[in-house]
């Protein structure tokens, strides 16, 4: 019958994209890193540990807020961002400068973006990840697909499952027992994707085990001095600011990862 048919190709595309998912996973679980397990105490600074905990994009957000609380820029409810002191601290800070330009106000989102793909932050990057510490650019790449791959499979058996529901010719009563052959696969997909999220909650996709090994030994950040809040920025991303208008120039933006 043409549903078989249909059932296996299902079936195979549920098997071999979990298959994939689950070697991708173990194998990024399994690498070897450079810095020796939980007696190497590596010291990082902010940026180093916003990468680790949230990437590329965390590292913009701190800097911008640790120049807005610093008063060398302004940032507006309204989504600009104003220069108040030309003259950055640090590369990360001369480059948001840089990407706002000579006339001292950019809209924000562009100026996230454009320092999230800075050089500087790809060179702190390879940096963590000569270490140890950060999870290779290719794994985490192999890794979203490998997930994307799963969730298509996902569709696919939906879409296989109505078709041959849909198939003309058929004997009254067929349909249920098709959908119950096809939930099969779809659970397995579904269960696949759920697991992945579950052992990678709320662990940082941009993290080694040895990098995770040290997000994990760090104290609870806390709220009071500029000092305590860049940190708590820096691990726990813009979501830990409580001033209401500067959440607003800086909206949470959805995680890359698993």
């Amino acid at each position: 019958m043409l549903w078989v048919l249909l059932l296996l190709v299902a079936w195979g595309a549920a098997a071999v994209s979990c298959i994939r998912l689950c070697l991708v996973t173990a194998g990024a679980a399994q690498r070897p890193s450079a810095v020796a397990g939980p007696a190497a105490s590596p010291e990082l600074n902010l940026y180093e540990t916003a990468f680790l905990a949230g990437g590329p994009q965390r590292v913009a957000d701190l800097a911008l807020v640790s120049m807005h609380l610093r008063r060398r820029l302004l940032l507006a409810h309204t989504g600009w961002a104003t220069v108040v002191d030309p003259e950055g601290r640090d590369e990360v800070e001369r480059t948001v400068i840089r990407v706002i330009g000579p006339e001292g106000q950019s809209r924000i989102a562009p100026i996230r973006t454009a320092a999230a793909t800075a050089e500087t932050v790809r060179s702190l990057a390879d940096r963590l990840v000569a270490a140890g510490l950060a999870v290779p650019h290719g794994t985490r790449t192999v890794l979203e697909s490998a997930v994307r791959a799963v969730r298509g499979a996902a569709v696919l058996v939906v879409a296989l499952a109505a078709a041959a529901m849909l198939i003309p010719g058929q004997d009254t009563g067929y349909a249920g027992p098709v959908a119950a052959w096809f939930g099969l696969p779809l659970v397995l997909t579904l269960g696949c994707l759920a697991i992945a999220r579950v052992e990678n909650h709320p662990y940082s996709p941009w993290a080694s085990p040895t990098g995770q090994h040290w997000l994990d030994s760090l104290p609870a950040p806390v709220r009071g001095a500029d000092r305590d809040l860049l940190a708590a920025v820096a691990v726990r991303g813009v979501g830990a600011l409580e001033d209401p208008e500067l959440r607003a120039a800086l909206p949470i933006r959805a995680r890359t990862g698993v």
